[in-house]
C-alpha cells in the first residue's frame, strides 16, 4: 500500500505551530511594510530636496534609512527567514504548493530584493557624495524596487485565498493562479496602510529632529501621510472585503474573534487622534510617545488583520486544494494532483501515513490513546492546541465531557461528512474516531483509557481467537 505525502507533525504544545507562523508573521508584515513605505517617501523627500535645496530633508532621509537599516533590514530580514523556517515545518504541503506554482514568481522577487537592499544602503550612504540627479535616481529605483517586491507577494498572498481564475485548476498556469478579483484589492489596500506604517514609524525618527521649525514641517508631513493613508486605507478595506469568496464571509461572520472589529476601529480611531495631535502641537511627537504608536499599531492592528486573513482561508491552507491539516482534499488536473480524501475513506489515516510508527499502524486496545493522539496531532495541531494554552483548544469543542460515545459521534458527523465549513473532512476510519474520542476524552479524564481497554481487551482476545 503507497503512503500519502503527509510530512511529520511539527507539535508545539505551549502555544500552537499556528501561532508561531502568525507572531513572525505579524511582526515582519510591520518590517516589510514600513521599508517598502519609507522607500517611496524616501524617493519623494530626495526629489524634493534637490529641486528645492533642502539639505535637511536630506539628512532626516540619512537618519530614518539608518534606522530601517536595523529596524526592517536586519530584524525584517530575520523574520523573513523566520517565516520560510516556521512554514516549512508547520505547513510543509502548503508552502511546497506555492513554490510549485509560483517558483520564478519568487525568484524574480528575490532579484528584486536585492536591489532594494543594495538601495538603501546606496541612499543612505551616498548623501553628499554622488551628484544630485544620480542620487535621486537611486532613490527612485530604491523605490520602485520595493514596490514591486510588494506586487509580486501580493499576487501570491491572493492565491492562498483563492486561486486568481476557476480554469487554474483544469490547466494550470501562474498567471490563472496569480491574478484574481481579490489580488488588486489586497494591493491597494495593503498600499495604503504600509503609508500609516512608514508615518507612525517615521515619527520615532521626526522627534528627535532638533530644529523646531523643521521638526514642525516633519510632523505636518507625516501627519497628512499618516491621516490621508489610514482614511483610504480604511476605504480601501471595504472594497477588499467585497472582494472576498462568500465562504470567506460566512467564516468572518462565525469564527472571528469578538474583538477583531472593535480593535480595528480603535487602533484607526487612535491613529488619526495621533497624527492630528502631533500636528497641532509637534511638541507632542516625542520617542517614546512614537514607539508606542507603534507598538499599538502591531498589538490591535496587524495582529487581529493577521488572524483574520489567516481564518477566512479555512480549511485550506493554499489555493484551495491543500487542507490545513496538509491533506490534498481536492483534484488540480492542471497540476496533476489527486485528491487523496478517497484513499484515506478507504484505508483510514494511520495506514497510510509514512511517518508512524508501526505499532500504531493498527488501532487495538493496548495503544488506543496513543493511536488517537497520533490522529489528533496529525490532523489537528495546525489549527488547535491539545492543551490548555495556545490556539483554539481543542478540549473547548467538548466541554467537560469524558463520554466516548458522544465525543466518536459529534466527530463523525462534524468532521467525517465535511459538514463544518471552516474545517477538513476527516474520512477516517470507524476504529481511528474511536481511538480519537478516547484521547480526547482523556484530557477530560485520563482514567477512561483504562476503563476503555478493560471493556474491549476481552472483545479483542474473542476476535483473535475467531480469526484464528
Amino acid at each position: 500500500m503507497d503512503f500519502i505525502g503527509l510530512y511529520p507533525t511539527w507539535y508545539e504544545p505551549g502555544i500552537g505551530s499556528g501561532w508561531v507562523v502568525a507572531i513572525i508573521a505579524t511582526v515582519h508584515v510591520l518590517f516589510s511594510h514600513t521599508a517598502v513605505g519609507a522607500a517611496i517617501l524616501f524617493a519623494y523627500l530626495s526629489t524634493k530636496a534637490y529641486r528645492e535645496d533642502r539639505p535637511e530633508l536630506l539628512d532626516y532621509i540619512k537618519k530614518y534609512g539608518l534606522f530601517l537599516l536595523i529596524f526592517s533590514y536586519v530584524v525584517g530580514s530575520i523574520t523573513g527567514v523566520g517565516i520560510w523556517y516556521s512554514t516549512t515545518v508547520a505547513s510543509p504541503r502548503g508552502i511546497s504548493a506555492l513554490i510549485h506554482t509560483f517558483v520564478w514568481k519568487w525568484a524574480t522577487e528575490w532579484v528584486f530584493f536585492v536591489i532594494e537592499v543594495v538601495g538603501v544602503y546606496m541612499v543612505v550612504y551616498l548623501v553628499g557624495k554622488v551628484d544630485k540627479r544620480t542620487h535621486m535616481t537611486i532613490a527612485w529605483v530604491f523605490g520602485l524596487a520595493s514596490y514591486a517586491t510588494m506586487l509580486i507577494i501580493i499576487g501570491i498572498l491572493s492565491f492562498m485565498l483563492w486561486p486568481g481564475k476557476e480554469v487554474w485548476f483544469v490547466e494550470g498556469g501562474y498567471l490563472n493562479g496569480f491574478y484574481g478579483s481579490n489580488t488588486f484589492a489586497q494591493l491597494a489596500m495593503r498600499t495604503a496602510f504600509m503609508l500609516t506604517m512608514t508615518a507612525v514609524v517615521g515619527g520615532i525618527v521626526a522627534a528627535r529632529i532638533k530644529d523646531p521649525a523643521f521638526k514642525k514641517e516633519m510632523s505636518r508631513k507625516l501627519g497628512w501621510l499618516g491621516i490621508v493613508s489610514t482614511i483610504v486605507g480604511a476605504a480601501l478595506f471595504q472594497w477588499y472585503l467585497h472582494t472576498l469568496p462568500e465562504y470567506a464571509h460566512l467564516v468572518m461572520q462565525n469564527r472571528l474573534p469578538d474583538y477583531f472589529g472593535p480593535s480595528l476601529m480603535a487602533i484607526l480611531g487612535g491613529i488619526l487622534v495621533y497624527f492630528i495631535a502631533t500636528m497641532l502641537q509637534p511638541r507632542l511627537l516625542v520617542t517614546w510617545g512614537a514607539a508606542t504608536m507603534v507598538v499599538a499599531l502591531l498589538v490591535f492592528g496587524l495582529w487581529p488583520e493577521e488572524v483574520a486573513r489567516e481564518s477566512i482561508r479555512k480549511p485550506w491552507v493554499a489555493g484551495q486544494y491543500v487542507y490545513s491539516n496538509q491533506v490534498i482534499g481536492r483534484d488540480v488536473p492542471g497540476l496533476g494532483i489527486e485528491s487523496e480524501m478517497p484513499r484515506l475513506e478507504a484505508h483510514g489515516l494511520l495506514p497510510l501515513h509514512p511517518f508512524l510508527p508501526e505499532e500504531l499502524r493498527e488501532v487495538t486496545p493496548e495503544n488506543v490513546a496513543r493511536a488517537g493522539e497520533a490522529v489528533a496531532i496529525t490532523m489537528c495541531t495546525n489549527c488547535h492546541s491539545l492543551s490548555d494554552t495556545g490556539i483554539r483548544p481543542i478540549r473547548r469543542y467538548i466541554g467537560d465531557s469524558s463520554d466516548i460515545v458522544a465525543i466518536k459521534r459529534y466527530m463523525k458527523g462534524s468532521l467525517g461528512t465535511g459538514n463544518t465549513m471552516y474545517m477538513p473532512a476527516m474520512p477516517l476510519k470507524d476504529l481511528e474516531f474511536e481511538a480519537l474520542a478516547v484521547y480526547l476524552a482523556s484530557l477530560n479524564d485520563p482514567s477512561v483509557v483504562a476503563r476503555y481497554q478493560a471493556e474491549r481487551a476481552p472483545l479483542a482476545k474473542v476476535q483473535t481467537t475467531e480469526d484464528k
